[in-house]
């Protein structure tokens, strides 16, 4: 992959060079993890190294400054910034444990984030960038929260991101959680901040269920039940077909 840098100083590219260059080699070598084991063919063309506010304003209005456009990332490497937005999906709720962990964010959970987003290059998820992609996309986003969070970080941090998150789903699901999971689409970054991230946290934690409680950790197993699904034509909506449709009520 090409390294693009957008920045609007000098200055600034020189800020973020010593963690853009940490990440780039943590980069490679979960590249050949994925190339590996779950059918990385294609990995995108380029990663763009940018602000927030660029990326949040000028290469997209997605209040998220980490995406995939079609085959290129961008992400903003802003550690300080990703603490600050992360402590906003509290939404003025008050977590002293919630808290200190954003507060306290580090490189290695925010590498997760570069992680996610190549992770979404792989052949296993059925469709395209391109496509609507509003019957499965939260099997996708929680896949790519779990195998880039599960194979880069340690176990003592993976715990860590699990149990914020359980908690925070555990802190908003009476107002964010009437509605089914197989809704999470396009039109879910209409909403708030917490409301999308809501559903991310909920992504992640139905793919760990499947593959750790369903699947006894056998993650390529979940690929093919995914798979099934697919060519059984998608008779029901795929929450259903996993029988984790009720899993957060």
């Amino acid at each position: 992959m090409r390294n693009i840098y957008a920045f609007e100083s000098k200055k600034d590219y020189v800020k973020y060079q010593g963690i853009i260059e940490r990440f780039n080699i943590r980069i490679e070598k979960y590249q050949k993890f994925l190339e590996k084991e779950f059918e990385l063919i294609e990995p995108p063309q380029a990663i763009v190294w940018t602000s927030e506010e660029l990326a949040t304003t000028v290469f997209s209005d997605i209040p998220l400054p980490a995406y995939t456009n079609k085959d290129i990332i961008y992400i903003s490497p802003d550690l300080l910034s990703w603490r600050n937005l992360f402590l906003k999906q509290l939404d003025g709720r008050k977590n002293n444990h919630i808290e200190r962990f954003y507060s306290t964010l580090s490189e290695e959970q925010l590498f997760t984030i570069v992680a996610h987003e190549l992770t979404h290059h792989l052949d296993l998820f059925l469709d395209d960038f391109d496509d609507a992609r509003e019957d499965s996309i939260w099997f996708e986003e929680g896949m790519c929260d779990y195998l880039s969070r599960k194979y880069t970080l340690d176990e003592f941090d993976f715990n860590g991101i699990t149990d914020v998150e359980t908690e925070l789903v555990d802190m908003f699901k009476g107002e964010y959680g009437n509605h089914s999971l197989d809704e999470f689409g396009s039109k879910s970054y209409l909403g708030s901040l917490t409301s999308i991230m809501f559903d991310y946290w909920r992504s992640f934690l139905t793919v760990k269920y499947l593959v750790e409680i369903k699947a006894n950790n056998d993650v390529k197993q979940v690929f093919r039940e995914y798979q099934k699904w697919d060519e059984k034509g998608r008779t029901v909506p795929l929450t259903k077909y996993f029988e984790v449709d009720r899993l957060f009520n």
